[in-house]
């Protein structure tokens, strides 16, 4: 069983940054491909970016250029590291694994830009 805990979310500025992570437990991050999504109020959740186990990165449209994401497996944390955030980046964010052609997801943390 793989546990992944988000943590990171918060209360910013447009134009400020935030660095979300994604801490796993039960098995390695390095064992599956780990993704971030998100959930803004009354949208579906959608798919902000990935990295494979080949370290291969994808981004949605929306954040490229702007989210980086990567994974340190010696702390099994996959981090997000949003820059240049804007209003419409409001959302829950959420980590999912996808290990052994299972998914797993975190509970999500809260991310809020608000001048």
């Amino acid at each position: 069983q793989v546990q992944l805990v988000e943590s990171g979310g918060g209360l910013v500025q447009p134009g400020e940054s935030l660095r979300l992570s994604c801490a796993a437990s039960g098995r390695s991050v390095s064992a599956g491909a780990m993704s971030w999504y998100r959930q803004a109020p009354g949208n579906q959740r959608e798919f902000v970016a990935v990295i494979t186990t080949r370290d291969i990165t994808n981004y949605a449209d929306s954040v490229k250029g702007r989210f980086t994401i990567s994974r340190v497996n010696a702390e099994n944390t996959v981090y997000l590291q949003m820059n240049s955030l804007k209003f419409e980046d409001t959302a829950v964010y959420y980590c999912k694994a996808n290990i052994d052609l299972q998914n797993y997801w975190g509970k999500g943390t809260l991310v809020t830009v608000a001048s």
